[in-house]
Formats: structure tokens, sequence, C-alpha cells
């Protein structure tokens, strides 16, 4: 018993040294830690939010600061998140197991702080030209400003977990396969490794010609001083600046120049060669992922339509035959699969000639809310068939179409030739070829959450004073519901009247305007009827005069933003978007529809010059836009085109250096991805 009470006399004793140990440790702990935070603190103050991020694409980092609802300078590690598609993107750390920044990080920031006050980095360059390259790469790299596209799916089921992981995959083997495609590895392999910034436009402008609009046309503005070849023609053929007239006077021109084929030099002649044959171990890895991809899918019933155009796809990587991948994607919608998935080369616009397809990923969840927009418009779509082709005339004749109206996707990542390193693709239709193309049936699609963020809606209204009164700013200030009714019907058009596959005298538009011409052509023929069918929606209580009004300025606003962009790249090939955008301002300005004065004040106080819409006058004017260019596509008129052209992009009487000037105030967004599971 006594034995018994000085062991427990004992025990407490060395209990209480050991509580007061314990507190003195805590103590110690604690103020180191409120040590280490308050340094942490007086470390990380040097960078706001939006140069914190510029500096993280200068050094080619793959993080983000993301915005609050309450603006707050003050950089914590939760304010941070991973970015995808970054060539340390699975490395990369910021976060210790204490819950506050790494060393590791500290040394990164201070890098960070010092990239913005000198891109240099404290480096001496010699050489002045090579000097000056640099610092010019460094404005381009700013020219972008960063914009989240950010996913989560920390509280999905593991099904959905697994399945967006390899949907991942899928994005990582498509953007290797691309950047063969349009020649970045070779890019890649002549910039050294430390020349961080170089390299980091290289990876986001997929190639080492500037993006911007602001930069391209500067000749000194280059990753590498090097001229890099697309991958889909013979390097030396790429020499003559005129090389696609040349492909398109060979006797296979025909052979040539379809979209799912390379050309190599064959003796003193060229070859077609298909994409997997040419990019074979590339498109067998996209294979396998989708592959991948679909098991994830076995036992989830309710994505059966998702799987089997994943399987169908997977084996189009294979044979290069994508008509049954494109029926078994024309199979699905927003009612049978929770998701939009779009895996497989389409559009053109990424290469010289446009004449081959790029790989791309579009990897998105369907939004509910195109439901109301698909049982309000589809029961129309062939009376506006009807309308269109009555406008076209002689020798286009209506069709019976019958195609998905848009559906609203939620964007979770894009790859390949989807990931623009400024700006992103609004909506799309597609396939551009084959069965399902050329019987109307194929999907069209409008992205929801691009360009809706609080950000790029302030921004929206931030440029747009400087353009217009008052009384137009209030039709911009409508959220982001015209922006997607002009998308919804833009890529409705598309499979509307005169299209890509629409012959005249056997010919396809393609044949008969040139590649660049023929793309113009078609995005213009669609954006006009994007305006063209607001009265008839009006008339058919689809939406309100108010709504077409809103969607009037809207478009106007986005034609203003596309001239911005410039009439021709850097290589002078026509930009489609811009130049339909300078002839419809053109237009609209012949009419009267849309007036410019050169002594009104514009909305924001400050600039002198002002653009005022005339809502009245649009529709008659729009119509006579939508009557050239329908007719235009009708009869093959590659004349009547040329003279718009020359009328409105070539001699333009509307302000498009002011317009330009303006809208270039402020970096264009460059999209970033993050996905959380």
């Amino acid at each position: 018993m006594k034995n018994s009470l000085k062991f427990g006399v004992a025990l407490a004793a060395a209990l209480l040294l050991s509580v007061t140990a314990c507190k003195k440790d805590m103590n110690v702990n604690n103020a180191t830690d409120a040590q280490n935070a308050e340094t942490q603190a007086n470390t990380l103050d040097q960078l706001d939010r939006l140069d914190f991020n510029r500096a993280a694409v200068r050094l080619n980092l793959p993080i983000f600061w993301i915005s609050e609802a309450t603006p707050n300078q003050n950089l914590r590690p939760e304010l941070l998140t991973r970015l995808n598609f970054y060539p340390s993107s699975d490395s990369f750390t910021w976060k210790g197991e204490d819950g506050q920044f790494t060393p590791e990080f500290i040394e990164t920031y201070k890098r960070m702080v010092e990239v913005m006050k000198d891109p240099l980095m404290g480096k001496t360059i010699e050489n002045e030209k090579e000097r000056a390259r640099i610092l010019k790469v460094a404005e381009e790299l700013d020219q972008g400003a960063a914009t989240l596209v950010a996913s989560d799916f920390s509280n999905s089921s593991d099904d959905e977990k697994r399945f967006v992981q390899a949907m991942l995959k899928v994005g990582n083997a498509i953007d290797a396969l691309y950047t063969r495609q349009v020649g970045l590895d070779k890019a890649l392999a002549l910039i050294p490794e430390d020349d961080i910034l170089s390299r980091s436009m290289a990876r986001r402008n997929w190639g080492v010609e500037a993006g911007s609009p602001k930069m391209k046309h500067d000749a000194e503005c280059r990753a590498a001083n090097e001229t890099i070849p697309v991958g889909v023609y013979p390097a030396d053929l790429q020499n003559d600046e005129n090389f696609c007239a040349k492909l398109d006077a060979q006797p296979n021109a025909q052979d040539l120049l379809t979209p799912f084929t390379a050309v190599i030099t064959d003796g003193d002649a060229f070859k077609a060669v298909p994409y997997t044959e040419y990019f074979k171990d590339e498109m067998k890895a996209v294979s396998d992922a989708l592959k991948e991809a679909a098991s994830t899918l076995e036992n989830v019933p309710k994505e059966e339509a998702l799987r089997k155009y994943l399987t169908a796809a997977a084996e189009a990587f294979i044979t290069n035959n994508w008509d049954p991948a494109d029926e078994a994607w024309a199979a699905m919608n927003s009612t049978n699969s929770a998701w939009y998935v779009r895996c497989a080369p389409d559009e053109t616009y990424w290469e010289p000639c446009s004449r081959k397809a790029g790989f791309h990923l579009t990897f998105a969840r369907i939004n509910p809310d195109a439901l109301q927009w698909q049982e309000k418009i589809s029961p129309l779509q062939q009376d506006m068939e009807e309308q269109l082709a009555t406008l076209a005339g002689e020798p286009y004749q209506k069709r019976s179409v019958s195609f998905h109206l848009p559906d609203f996707i939620d964007i979770v990542t894009n790859s390949g030739d989807d990931r623009d390193g400024f700006g992103a693709t609004i909506g799309q239709s597609l396939p551009n070829w084959g069965p399902v193309a050329n019987e109307g049936r194929g999907r069209t699609v409008a992205m929801s959450n691009l360009y809706t963020d609080d950000d790029s809606l302030k921004e929206r209204i931030h440029l747009a004073s400087a353009f217009f009164t008052d009384d137009d700013i209030k039709h911009l200030s409508a959220g982001a519901m015209p922006e997607l009714l002009s998308t919804i019907l833009h890529e409705a058009a598309h499979n509307l009247g005169p299209a890509h596959e629409y012959q005249v005298n056997g010919k396809v538009d393609d044949d008969i305007f040139g590649g660049n011409l023929a793309s113009m052509a078609e995005e213009f023929k669609a954006q006009t009827a994007s305006l063209w069918y607001l009265p008839y929606l009006v008339q058919k209580n689809v939406i309100t005069q108010e709504m077409a009004d809103n969607s009037y300025a809207y478009a106007i606003y986005w034609a203003f933003g596309q001239i911005s962009q410039g009439m021709t790249s850097a290589s002078g090939k026509i930009q489609p978007y811009p130049q339909l955008a300078a002839i419809q301002v053109g237009m609209l300005m012949e009419d009267g529809a849309l007036t410019f004065d050169p002594d009104a004040t514009a909305a924001n106080g400050s600039d002198k010059g002002a653009f005022t819409i005339h809502y009245e006058k649009m529709p008659d004017s729009v119509h006579r836009i939508m009557t050239a260019i329908a007719q235009i596509k009708s009869k093959g008129d590659k004349d009547a085109l040329l003279k718009l052209q020359d009328q409105h992009v070539t001699n333009a009487t509307a302000p498009l250096a002011m317009i330009r000037d303006r809208m270039l105030r402020k970096p264009k967004t460059s999209f970033v991805y993050s996905v959380k599971i």
C-alpha cells in the first residue's frame, strides 16, 4: 500500500514536470510559429496578385493566386492553386506539413520578385540584340492576363475521380501529339534550359512566335531566333512563302490537302501520309489513354454513351477513320451523359494553309441551363433553315436539318489545339467533315464558364467604356447571357444554309475561296446569322427585345475585340474573325446603325470620340449584311467577298486603328487550368 502510494506520488510529480516542460515547449513552438508567420508575411508582401501571377508566367511556374470576394494583398498558402499542363505541374509544391510556406517556396518567391524587377535576373548579356529579345519576350508574356478555369472534384464519387484522372492523362497525350504537329518539340530543343522566359513563351504560345495583338507583328519578339516549321509539311517546302499555293497546284492536290494527313517529299513530288502513320507513336498513346478512360466507366451505366464514344475514338486514333467515332459522338447529348468530351483532329486555323485538322481535347461538364434554350429553339430549326435558304437564293436549296442545338458546357480542361495562348473558343460546331457533318447531325456547344468570371465581366465594362456612351454601356452590363445567346446562334448557323461541305459546280468552299478565305466566309455567315435571327426570336417570343438589344451591343463589342487582333497574322495569313468583324462594323456604319462621333466623350469620361448603337436600325442593316454573305456562299462568289474585304479591311472607313489602340490598353485573357481531385 505504501509502495503504491509512493509510486502514485512519483507519477504525479513526473506528470507535473512533463506538463510544465510541454507548456514551455509549446510556448517556444508557438513563438517560433508566430515568428515564422510574421517573417513569411514580411517576406511575401512585395507582389500584388496581378504581378504575382505575371511572375509565375514569366518563370513557367504552375501556380496561380486565386481571387477573393474581398480583395486581400496578403499572400497565404490557401490562396494558391496548382495549374495543369506545365513542365513541373506534378512536382511543384509550396505548402509544408505545418500549413505554412516551405523554404523552397520562399526562395521561389524571391526569384519571382527579381524577375518582375529585372527580366534578365541579373544575367549579363553582351549581345544587345539578344538582350532586347528577352525583354520583348517578357513584354509578350505580360500581354496575357492569366485567368483561372478551376474545377473541384474533391467531393465527387470514386468513379468520377478515376474518370477525371484518366481524362487528364488523355489531355497530356493530346498535348504531346499536338506538340509534334505544330513543331513545338523542335522549338523547345533550340531553347536553352536556363532561358526560362523563352521556354514559357513557347509553351504558352505553342511556338516561337509572339501571339499577342501588341507584339505579334514585332519580328524581334521571338522565343527563338530560328523559324520553326509546322510538323505536317516538309520543312524545306515551308521556306517558300507561297508553299500552300504550290501544293494546291500539284496534280494530286486533292489528296495532299485532305485534313487527316501529313505531307512528305516523294522524290521530286509530294505524298500524303495518314496521320496514324506519320504520328504513329503519339496517336497510339492517345488511343491507350482513351481506352483507360473508357474502362473507368464500365460499371457506370448512365455513362454508356460516353463509354462507347471513348472506345470509338480510341479506335479512330489507330485507324484514321473518324466517321464511326463521329457517329458515337453525335449519339451523345445532354440527357444521356453528364460530360462533354471531344477528342479528335478538327479545326484547321492553326496551320498556314488552313487545311490540316489540329488535334484537341475538349473536356467539360454539361451545364443543365442549356436545356431551356434547346426546348425553345429546337422546334424552330427547320424554319430557320428555310428562311436562310430563301435569303441565300439559287443554286442553294433548303435542306432537311436536324442537329443538336448548343449544349452549355463548363470547361474542365482544354488540350492541344483547344488551349490557346490568348483567349479561347466560346462556341463550336463539329464535326467539319464526313456524314455526320454533311447530314446536319453534328453537335454544337457554348462554353458557359469562360469569360463569365467577375474579373472578365469587370474588364468588359472597363474596356467598353472607352468606346461607347453610357446608354450602350447599360446593354453591356447584362451579365453573360447575351454572350451565350450570341454563341448559341452562331454555332447553330454553322448547321444552316450553305456551309463548309456545300458544293457549287462540284467544289466545296475550300476549293472555291481557298482555305483561309473559306474559313472567313463561313465564320462571317455564322456570326452575322447570330444577329440576323434576333428579330425572328423576338417575334416568336423566345427572347425579349431587351435581350436582343443586349446581344447587338455585345456583338459589336466582340467585333472590336476581334479587330484589335489585327487583320493578318505575323506571316500575313488572313485572320478570319478580325476580318469579318471589320466588314460587319464597316457595313453597320455605312447604314447608320453604328455611328462614330469624334467629338463625343466616351463613358469613361476621358476618351474623346465615341460610338453609338442605333438599335432601331440594326435589323435592316444586319439583313443587308446577311443577304450579302449568304449569297456569296450560295453562289461561290469569291469576287464579291474580295470586294467586301477590299472595302472594309484593306481600305476601311471604320477607325480600325483607334479601336485596336484602345482595346490593347489591357492584357488579353490567357486561360490557365486547375483541377482538384
